[in-house]
């Protein structure tokens, strides 16, 4: 089985290659530091599963996972990020991965879960797993984050987050006015004035730490 990694930090990175080299059925046949890097090597290198972490410089995980799946629709993703489960876990699902992991957990659930996703299954943790029940359940339409796009929500998240504009905008590789744009879009979708009440917003529904 052909893995790819991206991961922007080299000892998680490397520390996770490890832990795959432990499965004789497993082998990373590339490594990627940047989302950039990764679309990159997914065009270029043979591969069956990726593992991407969530929060890249330039293409996020998010972004990677959009692309990969329009040009290689059957191969799974892989999902890691340092955010619990329920703050990216449904966004990453509805994207179309297969599986999404805090890297808390990582090197106790990684191998299960390419194994799982590998043969055409979904990985999700218990926590996950309630908050999509719940959400079944509880849900009669869309809230109004999940209308955002990719990356209305990256911009959404870091605001929520306390990141400044031009933080972000270096970050994501955009311009300070860029950032300016997506933050208008988002207040008006999500019905908010400002900054103070989007970080409510985010709070109330368990979209940031």
């Amino acid at each position: 089985m052909r893995i790819l990694i991206a991961d922007d930090h080299p000892i998680f990175r490397r520390g996770l290659a490890q832990v795959l080299a432990t499965e004789a059925e497993m082998m990373v046949v590339a490594e990627a530091a940047s989302g950039d890097e990764a679309l990159e090597l997914a065009r270029s290198r043979e591969w069956d599963v990726a593992v991407l972490d969530y929060s890249m410089p330039g293409h996020t995980g998010l972004e990677v996972l959009n692309v990969l799946k329009r040009e290689f629709p059957q191969r799974p993703v892989l999902i890691l990020s340092m955010h619990a489960d329920d703050d990216h876990g449904v966004q990453v699902l509805k994207a179309g991965g297969a599986g999404y992991i805090s890297k808390e957990h990582a090197p106790e659930e990684i191998t299960g879960a390419i194994k799982k996703i590998a043969s055409g299954g979904k990985y999700v943790s218990p926590r996950l797993a309630e908050v999509l029940a719940d959400e079944l359940v509880s849900s009669n339409g869309k809230a109004p984050h999940e209308e955002l796009s990719d990356r209305e929500y990256r911009v959404m998240w870091l605001l929520a987050s306390g990141s400044h504009i031009r933080d972000i905008a270096q970050e994501m590789k955009i311009s300070p006015s860029t950032v300016s744009t997506y933050r208008a879009r988002v207040l008006r979708k999500l019905g908010v004035g400002n900054n103070a009440k989007l970080v409510e917003y985010a709070v109330r529904h368990r979209l940031t730490q």
